[in-house]
């Protein structure tokens, strides 16, 4: 069976390609195909979408019930076409993506830092200053805390990681002390 992934790319760049061309903009279309693929992961949304007694059309009608906000021509057909395609459970994996094609059409990235210790803002802004020159992109940071690192953060910008915690330190050193 293909990847998830795969099977979600064309979708996410077609609806892409719409919502760049579409007067609502990039960022409404990204806001409600992150509220889609909230709905989607739902596993009680799941579980009813996967009711074989149910026809396409009222699979895509309980969906579209669902959805909190005011839903585009647009964005319906979209839905209807997820569902004769049995491909409407992979919306958070379509979202994703879309989140992706989004950001690199407007020169930025996700930077999930994950840090030792509470950060400041200030050392935020001061760290996201610094990657943003390593990385060539406008970043918007996500930071948690995981006390495991000991001490220094791990900073993960797309597929690239900068590992610069204590404990990737101590992995790093223990597997030379052991080639």
């Amino acid at each position: 069976m293909a990847e998830l992934s795969t099977v979600a790319r064309p979708y996410a760049e077609a609806l892409f390609a719409a919502a760049r061309d579409d007067q609502t903009g990039l960022a409404g279309w990204a806001e409600l195909v992150d509220e889609l693929a909230q709905i989607a992961s739902n596993p009680d949304v799941r579980e009813a979408l996967a009711d074989p007694r149910l026809g396409d059309a009222q699979r895509a009608d309980v969906f579209v019930g669902l959805v909190k906000t005011s839903l585009p021509q647009a964005a319906r057909n979209f839905i209807e076409l997820l569902v004769q395609n049995d491909r409407l459970l992979l919306l958070p994996v379509i979202a994703s993506q879309f989140t992706a094609l989004k950001n690199r059409h407007e020169g930025t990235a996700q930077a999930e830092i994950t840090s030792a210790f509470e950060l400041t803002e200030a050392q935020v802004a001061d760290l996201v200053a610094a990657l943003e020159v390593k990385f060539g992109l406008k970043l918007r940071p996500h930071v948690t805390v995981d006390p495991s690192l000991i001490g220094g953060v791990r900073v993960a910008v797309g597929d690239q990681v900068l590992d610069t915690s204590v404990q990737a330190q101590l992995a790093r050193m223990r597997d030379k002390l052991a080639a």
